[in-house]
């Protein structure tokens, strides 16, 4: 401004300065005959003249001056257009920075009312708002980092919360843990438990404590959000270091391998319809509000196995959902399936050869080894299971506004591959050949020898249903929860992964009946300290049977005589060793027990310690089926955040849990006899330190 008032002032000045110049207007009353006027008039006196050099200075010097003032005014046009941008810049900055504030207000009201994980969350996310909002009225009064020198130090010290790349916000996050676990009866496990193994009293190892310490649950994590649109495109990343790989040890190096843990993409549309696709949380998984990924709520606790009768898994899924409103919301979800197997004495076909080969057949098979050119783990004992259907799941969630309810079901349907030919076999061979000899043969042609004859494909549907609830209390500081699953074949759902089936003796399959339920307790006491408490368990009904058939061949090589008749001399003289011919000896049992928990199954030997039989393999007891019926958890804990703002998160916490397992009782086959129950106990404590990134 002040610029334009001098250059006008010049302009004004050099204006006066002509009309001064010039001359003026002979007044009316002058007279109109020139001589006569000049006859009366005084001579005037002669201007002084100006050189032609003077008036050339002159106008070189208003020249000048003018040329000055228009490039003073170009310059000045120049910046005007140059700040216009940077206020037109800095005014989409703001509008950016106020949708993303009002993403982040709704998203720190939602998770105000979640665990104390989500509830710190809140806390930055608040911080966060009030950063982007100083930040929006920055550009609005300082344009440049020229007109406040102090401002543009600030901001790279605080840095930006989102990336911006090419239209999209890509937010990291994760933490940074350092953690131990201690347990009264060893597992040889990581952070992590495997609740179905604590062991009973004839395990070695369980004769003694362990403590374990690891950084291998800290996790990083990407999340890329834009939009076309109204269309909400959304995508996660999320991994840990709780893989394992063939060479992994804790001897030196610890290398443990990078482990997936989420990995999707979604699309959201305006109407409340998302796809979502990847490997993410079941939609078995309970959620805070509504149904939404990065919205599940998940026990507080360190064991990164959770709690038993917690439901999930992290696998792929499709999902579709409808939010149709802020209280009711629907999904389907097809997710990956998987078969989990249990039991034992199943039908088997055993030949002894004479230098000791061994020959096993088996009626039917539900999963294969990996295949390592397969991408698939080969050294998985468990194999992966020859899949017919995917798992289906469906949902409804309800939020009345006085609490969270879900509603779900699953269906599976699980598939073998069943040889009825398997297990034949005649004692017709035995030595000397019985009378009447026993003779098991195919059912499809009669034949006593072993053969994929009449191998046919079995499929057993399977499902449950779940619901749940979830209630606030005391300003929204208190949130207590149930859930409860029941159903056949669920039990992989299951923190204590239970199995899902077991076999008949003819090599079908049987869904065993499962039920888990959990139980929590979370207080917000303040921003700095969480407080929880569960209690969950998992049970697994009989699927016992008899009439498991078994076939065993011993054959026996011959063994020539000595001594006699024109036989080789015996090793002492005078004695006589009569030859005898190969024989082949055939036992066959078509009244055998089996299947999952049976009520004749041995658990004598599992209280026994026996030998280990090397400086690695401890003694893994003796007899004992060990069928888990029932296993329970109650575990508390609290976390207290050190720091919590700009810098991130710093906290502690500490866990404890108390486990008890029970097995399916078992009389070793005698009914008459007192059947021995195994009952194998643990207590738990974990602490963990974590750094979460801002």
């Amino acid at each position: 401004m002040k610029k334009l008032a001098s250059l006008a002032l010049s302009l004004f000045l050099t204006i006066g300065t002509a009309f001064a110049d010039s001359p003026k207007d002979s007044p009316k009353d002058a007279p109109k005959d020139a001589a006569a006027a000049a006859k009366t008039a005084h001579p005037a006196k002669p201007a002084a003249a100006k050189t032609s050099a003077e008036i050339a200075a002159e106008v070189e010097e208003l020249r000048q001056t003018l040329q000055a003032q228009q490039e003073e005014l170009q310059l000045l046009k120049e910046e005007l257009a140059k700040r216009d941008k940077q206020i037109e810049e800095a005014r989409e900055t703001a509008a950016s920075a106020n949708a993303r504030a009002s993403e982040a207000t709704v998203k720190a009201s939602e998770a105000a009312t979640t665990s104390a994980e989500v509830k710190s969350t809140t806390t930055a996310l608040n911080s966060t708002v009030s950063s982007l909002a100083a930040s929006n009225a920055a550009p609005a009064v300082n344009t440049s980092s020229a007109s406040n020198p102090q401002a543009q130090p600030a901001n790279e010290e605080k840095g930006p919360t989102t990336i911006r790349f090419k239209g999209i916000n890509i937010t990291p996050g994760g933490f940074i843990a350092a953690e131990t676990v201690n347990r009264t009866h060893a597992l040889s496990s990581d952070i992590n438990t495997p609740f179905n193994s604590i062991p009973f009293g004839g395990n070695s190892t369980g004769r003694l404590s362990e403590m374990n310490f690891t950084a291998r649950q800290s996790r990083l994590s990407l999340l890329a959000e834009s939009k076309i649109g109204s269309t909400k495109l959304t995508g996660y990343y999320e991994a840990d270091w709780l893989g394992t790989g063939v060479t992994s040890n804790n001897r030196e190096s610890n290398s443990y391998v990078f482990r997936q843990r989420q990995i999707w993409g979604q699309v959201g549309l305006e109407d409340g319809l998302t796809f979502s696709a990847g490997q993410t949380w079941s939609l078995a998984t309970e959620n805070i509000k509504g149904i939404a990924l990065r919205q599940e709520w998940i026990p507080l606790v360190i064991d990164s196995q959770y709690v038993v009768g917690f439901n999930w898994e992290r696998q792929y899924a499709f999902r579709v959902t409808k939010t149709f409103s802020d209280q009711v919301a629907a999904a389907i979800s097809v997710e990956e399936p998987q078969t989990t197997f249990g039991g034992r004495g199943f039908s088997t076909y055993t030949n002894t050869s004479a230098i000791g080969a061994v020959t096993t057949f088996q009626n039917f098979f539900a999963f294969a080894p990996g295949s390592g050119g397969g991408l698939y783990n080969f050294v998985d004992t468990t194999g992966y299971s020859p899949n017919k259907l995917p798992d289906f799941i469906v949902k409804l969630a309800v939020d009345p506004g006085f609490g969270h309810y879900e509603v779900f079901g699953i269906a599976s349907d699980f598939r073998n591959r069943v040889y009825p030919c398997a297990v034949v076999g005649t004692t017709a061979k035995n030595f000397p050949t019985p009378a009447t000899p026993t003779v098991l043969g195919c059912p499809v042609n009669d034949s006593t020898t072993p053969s994929a004859a009449g191998a046919y494909n079995d499929s057993r549907f399977a499902g449950g249903l779940g619901v749940s609830a979830k209630l606030q209390f005391a300003a929204k500081k208190l949130d207590i929860g149930a859930k409860v699953l029941a159903g056949d074949g669920i039990g992989r759902y299951g923190s204590a992964q239970l199995p899902d089936n077991t076999a008949r003796p003819d090599g079908t399959l049987a869904p065993i009946k499962g039920l888990s339920y959990l139980g929590r307790i979370e207080y917000h006491a303040t921003p700095k300290w969480d407080f929880y408490a569960y209690y969950g368990g998992e049970y697994a009904s009989r699927a016992g049977y008899t009439g498991y058939s078994s076939v065993k061949i011993v054959n026996t090589p011959a063994i020539p005589g000595c001594g006699d008749v024109g036989q080789q001399p015996c090793s002492a003289v005078g004695t006589i060793q009569p030859s005898y011919p190969a024989l082949t000896t055939t036992t066959i049992a078509t009244n055998g027990i089996g299947g999952y928990g049976s009520p004749y199954a041995n658990n004598t030997g599992c209280a026994l310690e026996v030998p280990p039989s090397a400086t690695g393999a401890p003694g893994a007891g003796g007899a004992c089926a060990g069928d888990t019926r029932y296993i329970y958890e109650a575990t508390f804990g609290f976390w207290n955040k050190i720091y919590q703002g700009e810098k991130g998160r710093i906290q502690w916490g500490l866990q404890y849990s108390y486990f008890s397992r029970y097995s399916w009782s078992g009389s070793n086959g005698i009914s008459s006899a007192t059947s021995f129950t195994p009952h194998a106990v643990d207590n738990m404590i974990w602490t963990s330190f974590r750094y979460y990134l801002p």
